[in-house]
């Protein structure tokens, strides 16, 4: 896969599992959830695998697709196109799946503020796609340090080059 697009897209990898990591507080988790806590994080971690394992393939396939060079960085339009054909809607497919999970009983407070912090990094992805290429933001590393602490280890982990 294209070099340069691995290297610049990488954080976007982290912020896909960190995004995953909970829903929306609007429609937030079911109330009626019977999972434990230990089930909830074990089934959140093994959504945020598959998805950082699709979304890697997904890159591979649009790096193929758009003849992108190894040796050369993709202009800032391709870039902006993989964030926005291919992270943002994994992201909120992730989503999905892991509000279909439920909210462990008594931990709606917790993940209510790693909801919140995800929803502040997708609005920024969704505004401004490059920003998120530069490296992790500061609500980036704010939503993977709440991940790791509520137990998504896999959603929270920050991607290493």
């Amino acid at each position: 896969m294209n070099k340069y697009l691995i290297g610049a897209l990488a954080g976007l990898v982290a912020l896909a599992a960190v995004v995953a990591g909970c829903g929306s507080s609007s429609d937030s988790t079911s109330s009626t959830a019977t999972l434990s806590k230990a089930e909830f994080v074990k089934q959140g971690n093994a959504i945020c695998k598959e998805g950082n394992e699709s979304i890697n393939a997904e890159f591979e396939e649009f790096s193929k697709e758009n003849n992108l060079s190894e040796t050369k960085a993709p202009p800032k339009a391709v870039q902006e196109e993989a964030v926005e054909e291919i992270l943002i809607p994994a992201i909120n497919g992730q989503i999905e799946e892991v509000k279909a999970l439920g909210t462990p009983e008594g931990d709606e407070g917790e993940l209510e503020e790693v909801v919140t912090a995800e929803e502040e990094v997708v609005e920024e992805a969704e505004e401004a796609p490059i920003s998120l290429l530069k490296g992790e933001t500061g609500k980036q590393k704010e939503a993977n340090k709440l991940a790791r602490e509520y137990g998504l280890t896999v959603c929270g982990e920050e991607e290493s080059e």
